[in-house]
């Protein structure tokens, strides 16, 4: 099975530039702990997380309306593509401790692929499952 039949695809992308308030405000709105931050030509530049934005920004006293996604974003994520193979999929998001994986086709963010979206297949659940053991042992410490 390829990544391009369980990734989701219907994703919305920040600015580098907008405020961390933003981001958490779309985080809200479209119930997700995580978007892709893209450049003018919608390239993948970085992603941010609810994680990024309560432990490194409002844990540190900073204004959340006053701070950029740029600052707090990871920068370069791991990525994959919709023709990849999802058991290549999960264990490259095993071996990078992260939860969820965009997918680029042509320099431009297509969808996004996390554990959820691969646990939702029944022949997939186990893989979804050795893969969050390894994403939740301590490591690097990646929030996507």
């Amino acid at each position: 099975m390829q990544i391009k039949d369980v990734m989701s695809k219907d994703i919305v992308s920040l600015n580098s530039e907008d405020s961390i308030e933003r981001a958490a405000q779309m985080m809200r709105q479209f119930d997700v702990g995580a978007i892709p931050v893209c450049d003018n030509s919608n390239k993948l530049v970085g992603m941010i997380t609810d994680r990024d934005i309560a432990l490194d920004c409002v844990a540190s006293g900073a204004s959340a309306d006053q701070q950029k996604i740029c600052d707090y974003m990871t920068s370069n994520p791991v990525t994959g593509s919709p023709d990849m193979d999802v058991h290549d999929a999960v264990r490259l998001m095993s071996r990078h401790q992260i939860r969820r994986l965009p997918i680029v086709e042509n320099n431009s963010v297509i969808g996004i692929v996390s554990l959820g979206d691969i646990s939702q297949e029944p022949n997939l659940q186990d893989n979804a499952e050795v893969a969050l053991k390894n994403i939740s042992e301590p490591g690097t410490n990646n929030h996507i």
